[in-house]
Parts: C-alpha cells; sequence; structure tokens
C-alpha cells in the first residue's frame, strides 16, 4: 500500500512538473511577443509577401515561357 501511495505521489509530482515546464515556455513566448512587439510580426509578414510576389513573377515567366514552346512545337507539328 505505502508503495502504490508512493508510484502516486510521483506520479503527481512529474505532472506538477510537467504543467510548470508548459507554463514557463508560455510565459517565455507571451514575454517575447512583448518585446518584439507587433512591428517584429509585421516585418516578417512583410517578407513573406515579397517573397510570395517574387514567386508568383517567376511562375507568371514560365508559364509564358512553356507556353510559348507548346506553341512552336504545334505550329512545327501543323506543317
Amino acid at each position: 500500500m505505502v508503495l502504490f501511495l508512493l508510484a502516486q505521489a510521483a506520479t503527481l509530482a512529474a505532472g506538477g512538473a510537467s504543467l510548470l515546464t508548459y507554463m514557463t515556455r508560455l510565459e517565455v513566448r507571451v514575454a517575447t511577443m512583448e518585446v518584439r512587439g507587433a512591428a517584429y510580426t509585421v516585418d516578417r509578414m512583410d517578407t513573406m509577401k515579397q517573397q510570395i510576389t517574387v514567386l508568383e513573377q517567376m511562375q507568371q515567366k514560365n508559364a509564358a515561357s512553356i507556353e510559348r514552346v507548346v506553341d512552336i512545337m504545334t505550329q512545327q507539328l501543323r506543317k
């Protein structure tokens, strides 16, 4: 019986330690966001938008090149 109670106490202590670790990590994340602020997040979003714009432009150029190649190939097949 004593062994069972000790095992339960150890389990509860481990659960409490796990909860304490989670809460500490959460607090660190919140503190980091408060320090960096919304400006940091907005800057990151702007950088991502710029990268997406560049990728979209590259995709459009590639699509135009493929279309041109297909047109040339189909013209040669028709002759």
